[in-house]
């Protein structure tokens, strides 16, 4: 397999986790431990420890002490390809994170679609986005107490 290839297998693997996070009719709980919440990241964190690793230590000049040494650590496609392969499997990670807490305050499906979008497409502006719904949900509903 090519790195282009491995790449686009990647993606394959933490979209299809998206899918089941967003699209799913209802969580299921096996199904999102099996999917997005613990299977598809801990295949790519495989695939990462495998090419990352080793190819650090491959790695002329590479590094993390520098922008140069940045830049020549993710100059080789084995380590693009491993940078990339620890963003999908974080981001999926507070994806569904993301989605259980927001099932927990029983916000919607229709609700929680965009912000999780914005976890798969920004990252960490969505997980903003994520935890600033969460608290604003929270502020705005009566407690139990209050309701009574």
């Amino acid at each position: 397999m090519d790195w282009a290839q491995a790449f686009s297998l990647s993606n394959t693997l933490a979209l299809l986790g998206w899918l089941i996070l967003i699209l799913g009719p209802r969580r299921m709980p096996w199904l999102t431990r099996a999917g997005p919440a613990m299977g598809i990241p801990l295949l790519l964190s495989v695939s990462y420890a495998a090419l990352a690793v080793p190819g650090f230590f491959m790695s002329e000049g590479g590094g993390y002490g520098t922008l140069d040494q940045v830049r020549a650590l993710l100059g080789a496609d084995r380590m693009l390809v491993a940078g990339w392969q620890h963003y999908l499997a974080f981001d999926l990670l507070v994806g569904a994170w993301c989605a259980q807490r927001l099932d927990g305050l029983s916000v919607s499906r229709l609700i929680q679609a965009p912000i999780l979008l914005a976890v798969f497409m920004f990252g960490p502006a969505g997980f903003l986005l994520s935890v600033v719904t969460e608290a604003l949900v929270a502020r705005l509903r009566p407690t139990e107490a209050t309701a009574r």
